[in-house]
């Protein structure tokens, strides 16, 4: 479920905000694979602009945003493209910032290739520590999982379900086979709570294999490399160097699939399950995952600004006979406020025992009416998609009109407070010109399917 900022009307909620930096980044030296010598400056950006790149050294400058469907095919690595300019070697990068929580960054460069510095990501993460984030007026932008996606490759594999934390979680199972007398079998997991980004995962360096290594220095690449300046692993341990974890391989492992997966284009919420992933599986899953969010998108610009048939209203909510009390929504402002209606017959099954002789709609389900326009109003927001409103609790309600056959309820919904589980909401309904009744509304929301 994405919340958009770029796209959707300021959020009343006190949730995370988009960052960005509070100055400017130099980064200077040569690239990983290609080894050419490139500078880049990570500038500030406004709120919703993403992370995109820039090769300045090409005329007219190029920009590159760092999404997943820019990802052109490279072996050991990630590269992006637009048209016939690239920046390779962007996976550190990215996974600094996500490690960060870099939300909007330009990221100019005057080169074909990021500078790979010790091969591990502090090269990135130092600096933007040092320089210090700001927050932005906008929510932060979250994809939350809602269902599990599986990406497969020989026997590797990649998987991702839905998670109850509002975080990134991540086990990664690192099994070489035949090769694990060099580099034994390694299990490391990450959340994205524990804030331990910088230490214990940044500073992972890459990593190969001798023969790998060779392979690549027979091809012309990382020539201007020894192994005493990445981690070149022989049959005795690394090559002139030394672990800086005991478990330094499976650690940069992750530094790359967080990279790989930011390029959804925002931080994503879910459990991820990772055994022998590369490259190649991080950039299928992360494409299905952005296919989903821009499915939930789409579904969303159907939504919004229109009204709500009782079609549309059946697929929202869970509700049905006798306790949907919405026949139509006739407005909504974003996820800001909602307009709908009840019509009340003299059919309703609550008439038979409620004062039959003098019916008049109970007030508990006046309440309830308004709490459902609530529930539809927040399913505006794509971070409750899937998502249904339990009731919390009530405030301030008063009941100041009988409302009786023949009355059509005009509902009012308006957001109070709006965080990711919590929502608060303002609800009225008039009969006619007359108030009928109010209540400040409280719900929580949950998993459709969650018990």
């Amino acid at each position: 479920m994405l919340q958009d900022a770029g796209n959707s009307q300021p959020s009343l909620s006190a949730g995370p905000r988009q960052r960005t930096l509070a100055e400017p980044v130099r980064i200077a030296g040569r690239g990983l694979l290609l080894g050419e010598h490139a500078e880049v400056t990570i500038d500030p950006a406004p709120p919703g602009h993403g992370i995109v790149f820039e090769r300045i050294d090409l005329e007219p400058p190029v920009k590159i945003p760092a999404v997943v469907t820019n990802v052109t095919p490279r072996a050991r690595r990630t590269t992006l493209k637009v048209g016939q300019a690239s920046v390779e070697t962007v996976e550190h990068c990215m996974s600094a910032l996500a490690g960060m929580s870099v939300d909007n960054a330009l990221i100019r460069i005057d080169g074909p290739e990021l500078p790979c510095g010790d091969g591990s990501a502090a090269l990135f993460v130092d600096p933007i520590a040092e320089t210090g984030l700001v927050e932005q007026d906008a929510p932060k932008r979250v994809f939350r999982i809602t269902e599990p996606m599986v990406v497969e490759q020989d026997e590797a594999m990649l998987a991702v379900f839905p998670s109850r934390q509002n975080s990134f979680e991540l086990v990664y199972d690192l099994d070489y086979g035949p090769n694990s007398h060099r580099i034994k079998r390694q299990t490391q997991v990450y959340s994205s709570l524990n804030g331990d980004y910088r230490q214990q995962i940044a500073r992972a360096r890459t990593y190969s294999l001798k023969e790998e290594a060779q392979a690549l220095w027979d091809q012309g690449m990382c020539r201007h490399l020894s192994p005493k300046e990445v981690l070149v692993i022989g049959e005795d341990g690394p090559i002139d160097n030394t672990y800086r974890f005991e478990d330094e391989p499976v650690r940069h492992k992750i530094i790359d699939l967080l990279g790989d997966i930011y390029l959804v284009g925002c931080e994503v919420h879910g459990r991820f399950v990772a055994y022998k992933s590369g490259h190649d599986l991080n950039h299928h899953m992360a494409l299905k995952i952005f296919q989903q969010m821009e499915r939930q998108r789409h579904r969303q610009s159907l939504l919004v600004g229109r009204e709500m048939d009782i079609g549309i209203i059946h697929r929202i909510l869970p509700h049905r006979f006798p306790m949907l009390l919405v026949d139509r929504v006739l407005e909504i402002d974003g996820d800001r406020r909602a307009v709908g209606v009840k019509n009340v017959t003299i059919n309703e099954p609550f008439f038979q025992g409620h004062y039959p002789g003098t019916p008049i709609m109970p007030g508990v389900l006046i309440v309830e009416a308004m709490a459902q326009l609530g529930g539809l109003l927040m399913s505006q927001t794509l971070e409750h998609t899937g998502k249904i409103a339990v009731l919390l609790s009530l405030d301030k309600v008063k009941l100041r009109q009988p409302v009786t056959p023949g009355d059509q309820l005009v509902l009012e919904a308006e957001a109070l407070r709006a965080k990711a589980r919590i929502c608060t909401m303002k609800c009225r309904a008039f009969v006619g010109s007359k108030l009928a009744a109010e209540a400040q509304i409280r719900f929580m929301m949950v998993d459709a399917d969650r018990e």
